[in-house]
């Protein structure tokens, strides 16, 4: 191949890439919508919450959280899950996984759905104190809507659980870690970002340079991977067996890590690509709201 096609054939997968991750974000969309329509009476949603405090970024408006709260329940005491999503630390907004919230309320857990600032406005650890700050912003205020600061549990796909992974085990970003009860991650991307950026380097595509900077120490500091102990809470582990090849390395590495802390975890495959592992969260007779509600049981 001459150099002229060479540069054609990586223009026209990049723009492919382009145009597929868009076709998906307008799928969730639509899929969020059709949850609206079915399901908007079991919660009570308050949006645009303000809670960062600490963290400063370079956004013009501060990251907000929306907050999901069971109608249809007399306890006023209920579990509770921090959502956050996922979009190549460049994109997602909070806004578009409101059926996560109003499916959880129908089973009687609080969501908590926080937005945080994204690249190139902030790294990789901008982006985990923000969502560090949601945490600790829900241990003391999610009485108020229902919620049991107690059993407070962590979910993320993508990007998303890549960052709760790494606030729940880089002893940096949680003073106090026990708070959270379990962590939940559904096809989590760079738990061992510093093996994969070692073969390839960062560079402005995806705005990685301005994420994980180009300094490889930040990489491994940026990896969960390396800070797993006795004192990591209990993983929930969802991969999808057509997502990216790296995720199912990493993820595959994350678990052989974790044994000798949890020798039971492990890897819970469904045959679904990276942004179904997601978008089936829409219709609530899924079997992973039932698969959580017993994880959630299991370790209150």
């Amino acid at each position: 191949m001459d150099r002229e096609s060479e540069i054609e054939f990586v223009n026209a997968n990049y723009w492919h890439s382009l145009a597929l991750k868009k076709r998906m974000h307008y799928k969730l969309i639509y899929l969020a919508l059709l949850s609206l329509l079915l399901f908007n009476c079991a919660s009570r949603k308050i949006k645009d919450v303000s809670y960062i405090t600490k963290t400063e970024t370079k956004a013009e408006i501060k990251p907000t959280l929306n907050i999901f709260e069971p109608r249809n329940t007399e306890a006023l005491k209920n579990p509770v899950v921090i959502f956050v999503h996922g979009g190549y630390w460049t994109e997602g907004d909070k806004k578009t996984y409101g059926f996560l919230g109003r499916n959880f309320a129908k089973k009687e857990v609080v969501t908590v759905i926080p937005g945080y600032t994204l690249s190139p406005n902030a790294s990789y650890n901008d982006m985990a104190k923000e969502i560090a700050e949601a945490v600790e912003w829900t241990v003391n205020n999610i009485e108020k809507y229902k919620g049991d600061p107690e059993q407070i549990y962590l979910m993320g796909h993508s990007a998303g659980g890549h960052l709760i992974a790494l606030i729940t085990t880089n002893p940096k970003y949680l003073k106090d870690k026990s708070v959270v009860k379990g962590v939940i991650l559904n096809d989590a991307a760079a738990l061992d970002m510093k093996s994969y950026l070692d073969k390839n380097p960062p560079t402005s595509k995806y705005h990685y340079d301005v994420t994980w900077t180009k300094d490889p120490d930040n990489w491994k500091d940026a990896s969960p991977i390396y800070f797993l102990d006795k004192t990591a809470p209990p993983f929930l582990i969802y991969v999808g067996e057509k997502t990216y090849p790296s995720i199912i390395t990493q993820n595959a590495s994350f678990v052989d890590a974790l044994k000798p802390f949890q020798p039971d975890v492990k890897q819970l495959f469904l045959d679904k690509k990276h942004v179904a592992m997601m978008s089936h969260y829409v219709f609530p007779w899924t079997k992973r709201y039932d698969e959580i509600l017993e994880f959630i049981s299991k370790n209150k």
